[in-house]
This record gives structure tokens, sequence and C-alpha cells, in this order.
């Protein structure tokens, strides 16, 4: 959690640092599976009165299954946040304002692989052809038959 003293920033602005645990209110909601906190880094400073202005960056791991071959990955996760906080409690439910949980959410990749070569899985016997090919023959696709034909007919 991260706790700053605002009578610091008098001085000038506050290094930030601390990490959010997978159960952490803040990442309430979060459909992605952490492998590690997150851990938020930063720099805060006045922005009036009032008012207040952190920019900073999250990192954490997430995991999950390879969209090709489906072993098990996990990606590092990293993104610049910029938060404006506020001690006027009608502002802090601006509908527009989004919060931590969707900084990490935006940075995560949308499909993860184990690698950027992954060859898959055999769609017919379901064996994960980055261990090496499966045997099986390869299937032709009847919509194609036609242009076939018409293939072997302009060779000759």
């Amino acid at each position: 959690m991260l706790r700053v003293d605002l009578r610091d920033l008098a001085r000038g602005p506050v290094e930030t640092r601390g990490e959010l645990g997978q159960a952490d209110p803040v990442l309430e909601g979060l459909d992605v599976a952490l492998g590690a906190p997150v851990v938020v880094t930063g720099r805060l400073q006045a922005a009036g009165e009032g008012r207040f202005y952190w920019h900073g960056t999250l990192r954490t791991v997430v995991t999950g299954e390879c969209r090709r071959c489906l072993t098990p990955v996990t990606a590092p996760v990293a993104a610049d946040a910029h938060a404006l906080f506020t001690q006027d409690p009608e502002a802090q439910d601006d509908p527009d304002a989004y919060g931590l949980a969707a900084e990490v959410l935006l940075a995560v990749p949308r499909f993860l692989q184990c690698r950027e070569d992954c060859r898959g899985l055999c769609p017919q016997c379901g064996k994960d052809l980055n261990a090496g090919p499966c045997g099986c023959a390869p299937v032709t696709d009847l919509r194609w038959q036609a242009l076939e034909s018409l293939k072997d007919k302009l060779r000759s």
C-alpha cells in the first residue's frame, strides 16, 4: 500500500514506492492472474490547492496459458501510470477516472504465448507440435477442391 504524509510535499515532490498484493482491494475485479505483487514506484507532487499529481510505473508478472499450445506461461508487465488525486470527495467519483487496476489491465498482453514461434497443437490429435510432428495426414479443405483441379488444368 502507498501512503504519503502530505506535509512532506511542502518541501517538494516525494518519491513513492510500494507493493500491491493480489488480494489488495485496489486490484479488486482485475480479471488477470498475477504471478507477483504489483510494484508501484513514482513521484508525487502538489498540483494546486488540495490536488496532487502522481507519475510512476507499475511492474508485475501475469500468469496464464499459451494461446497456441496451452502450456503455462508467465509474462512481465510494465506500464507508465499517471493519476490526479484530490481531497474533494465529489471529484473522486468521476466516471472518467480509472485506477491502478485499470492501468495494470491495459498493460497486460491480450494473449500470452510461450514463445514467438510456438507451433501450437495439432487440430486433429492434439499433440504439442513444438515437441515434433504428430504424424497426422494433412487435411485438405474440400472447399478448395475446385480450385485445385483448376490449378492442374492451368499448368498443362
